[in-house]
C-alpha cells in the first residue's frame, strides 16, 4: 500500500476490527465473515503465537484485504509481520527502536501514545499517524480532545475501551481517522466459531457508522 493510501484507507474504513486468534485454522473463516459483512480490514494481534501464520493464511486467501499486525513490540516481530503480508504495524506503546527499525525498513507504523510528551517524540521521527491507547483508560474523549489542541496535525486510532456506545463520538473528533474495534470479533466467539455473532456485530457497527438503522 503505498504513500498515504494506507491512511486513506483507515478513514473510509473507520473501524479496524482487532483480533486476537488463537487457531491459525480460525484465522480465513474469520476474514470471510468480516469481508462478506461489510468490513475488509483485521488488526492481528501478536498476541498469540498464531499471530504470524493467520496473517500469512488471510494474505493468500484475501490478496485483497486491509491487514496489520497490532500489539507489535519489537523489530523481530514488525518483520515477521510484514513478511507474512501485513501492510502495516501497529504497537501499543511508543519504542523508540522498534519505530526506527520500521522507519529504516520501509515498515508502515502506527506507535502507541496517550500523552504529549510520546506525541512529541512520534512527530520529532516524522510520525503523525498514532494509536491513542489505552482510549478510556487514559482519560477518553476528554483527553483526546486537550491533545488534538496543540497537536491539530496528528492523526490517531483510539483504541482499548471503545465500543459501540462511545464509537460515534471519538469518529467526530477530526483527528480520528479511525477506531480499533475489540467487540467485533471477541475470542470467545471465535474460539466457538460463532461466526453468526461475529458477522451481527460487523453488520451493527456498519449500520452505526453509515446512519443505516436497518442494517443489512
Amino acid at each position: 500500500m503505498k504513500n498515504n493510501l494506507w491512511i486513506e484507507t483507515l478513514k473510509a474504513l473507520r473501524v479496524m476490527p482487532v483480533i486476537q486468534i488463537e487457531n491459525a485454522d480460525d484465522a480465513v473463516p474469520l476474514a470471510k465473515v468480516l469481508i462478506e459483512n461489510g468490513l475488509p480490514a483485521a488488526e492481528i494481534t501478536f498476541r498469540t503465537a498464531a499471530a504470524e501464520e493467520s496473517i500469512r493464511r488471510i494474505r493468500q486467501v484475501y490478496p485483497d484485504i486491509i491487514l496489520c499486525a497490532g500489539t507489535v513490540l519489537t523489530k523481530e516481530q514488525a518483520k515477521l509481520a510484514v513478511d507474512a503480508g501485513a501492510d502495516f504495524v501497529v504497537s501499543p506503546g511508543f519504542n523508540p527502536k522498534t519505530v526506527q527499525y520500521c522507519l529504516d525498513n520501509n515498515i508502515k507504523i502506527i506507535p502507541g501514545i496517550n500523552n504529549p510528551s510520546l506525541v512529541e517524540q512520534a512527530l520529532e521521527m516524522g510520525l503523525s499517524a498514532l494509536k491513542f491507547f489505552p482510549a478510556e483508560a487514559s482519560g477518553g474523549l476528554n483527553m483526546l480532545k486537550s491533545l488534538t489542541g496543540p497537536y491539530s496535525n496528528i492523526q490517531l486510532m483510539p483504541t482499548g475501551g471503545v465500543n459501540l456506545k462511545n464509537l460515534l463520538s471519538y469518529l467526530a473528533i477530526p483527528q480520528v481517522i479511525a477506531c480499533g474495534g475489540t467487540w467485533i470479533a471477541p475470542t470467545d466467539a471465535i474460539k466457538n466459531h460463532d461466526w453468526k455473532v461475529i458477522a451481527k456485530n460487523v453488520r451493527e457497527t456498519c449500520s452505526l457508522i453509515t446512519g443505516d438503522e436497518d442494517g443489512k
